[in-house]
């Protein structure tokens, strides 16, 4: 009742935002009435589109769902666009009516009001046709040097290759994450960190989509742990599935790993809101670290949040490795990640706790990707000097 309710709040919002773009824009385009009648019918259809898309995969019946869910997300994608330059176009001309009506004259407002109106929809069409070649495009390879005091000399260069958010869903199928796969793999890593939202979807539904993570290899295993939106797709049966395809799920726990005579704590904790779904996998930064030996210095975290790093730097952590964020996907989300999250990409210092949080490997919701590229990151582990 309540998802409903707001549901409808949402699909409410959205017919008052395509109305307030209609207005602002349609009656300043420098067409014929046709084409304003037809940008007007696009934007009726853009309201019955988008909550489609994101319905979509409530739909059983294939192809028809994820064929609905990619119109009504790339819809959204563009409509997201559309709404932003409308209101940047408004700032703008809001700007030149304050100079007109102090310097009368010197500034044409109709040839800006008319050209700015044909702008918008030029420039949303473009964005969404970028931000989709660069979500489709296989995520490249960052690469991230961790300096740590007191590093012992056989973890110098120690490679955690770590993906997250890859939300295999309705647009991200086995191709996608076969590439991702094989580039991981290529990259030979010691360790490889699956920081959560693998999937959008039950398991009957994405089984054979994700069937190519039983591919992942690196010396000392794969590691994995929930993120909020395993939550939402059934997490006991997926923790059950990714142990069928031999990822190691760490659920507020932690393993030794030996590597060349050296030793490293390598722990995870459940999404930092699983509690919501299941008050037994509520996260737990200390308990995910309790019984191991205290004297290995390296202890390094997987938290599909950056949230958890408070807890985490209480707990003693040597390294945070988080997700969620996808760095803010594209304009303007990335300010508003920070509102919720203390770190929305790249690595940052918490009270003597390194967190690098990644932009993510796929996406989520419009395949759009703008100022804020997916990624696989290979972390390194070097040396470094006392703060």
């Amino acid at each position: 009742m309540r998802r409903s309710s707001f549901l409808v709040r949402l699909i409410l919002i959205g017919i008052l935002l395509h109305i307030y773009v209609g207005f602002r824009l349609i009656p300043d385009m420098p067409v014929g009435t046709t084409v304003r009648t037809l940008a007007g019918l696009w934007l009726v259809l853009s309201v019955l589109l988008i909550p489609l898309g994101m319905l979509a995969r409530t739909i059983k019946q294939q192809p028809l769902g994820d064929r609905l869910a990619w119109v009504g997300l790339l819809a959204m994608g563009f409509f997201s666009s559309l709404l932003v330059l409308t209101f940047a176009r408004d700032l703008v001309l809001a700007s030149l009516m304050t100079v007109d009506a102090i310097w009368s004259g010197t500034i044409a407002l109709a040839r800006w009001r008319t050209g700015t109106a044909a702008a918008v929809p030029l420039l949303a069409i473009l964005s969404t046709l970028v931000g989709l070649f660069n979500a489709r495009r296989r995520a490249r390879v960052v690469t991230i040097d961790v300096p740590i005091e007191d590093l012992p000399a056989a973890l110098d260069g120690f490679t955690i290759v770590q993906i997250s958010d890859i939300h295999v869903g309705p647009t991200i199928k086995r191709r996608y994450v076969d590439a991702i796969v094989d580039a991981v793999n290529h990259l030979k890593p010691d360790l490889i960190a699956v920081t959560g939202d693998v999937v959008d979807g039950t398991v009957p539904q994405l089984t054979h989509h994700t069937q190519p993570l039983s591919r992942l290899s690196a010396r000392h295993g794969a590691f994995l742990v929930t993120g909020n939106h395993e939550y939402y797709a059934g997490a006991n049966a997926w923790i059950d599935e990714f142990r069928r395809l031999g990822l190691n799920v760490l659920l507020n726990e932690h393993v030794i790993v030996e590597h060349d005579g050296a030793r490293a704590v390598i722990a995870g904790v459940t999404d930092y809101s699983a509690g919501h779904h299941d008050p037994l996998h509520r996260s737990d930064p200390m308990a995910a670290i309790a019984g191991a030996p205290g004297d290995v210095l390296i202890k390094v975290l997987l938290a599909h949040q950056p949230r958890s790093a408070e807890a985490a730097a209480a707990a003693g952590f040597t390294l945070q490795l988080s997700g969620h964020t996808h760095g803010g996907q594209f304009f303007p989300w990335n300010f508003f990640v920070r509102i919720q999250q203390p770190f929305t990409a790249g690595l940052a210092r918490l009270n003597g706790l390194w967190v690098y949080t990644s932009r993510g490997t796929g996406y989520w919701g419009p395949p759009k990707r703008l100022g804020a590229p997916s990624e696989i990151t290979r972390v390194r582990l070097v040396p470094g000097v006392p703060d």
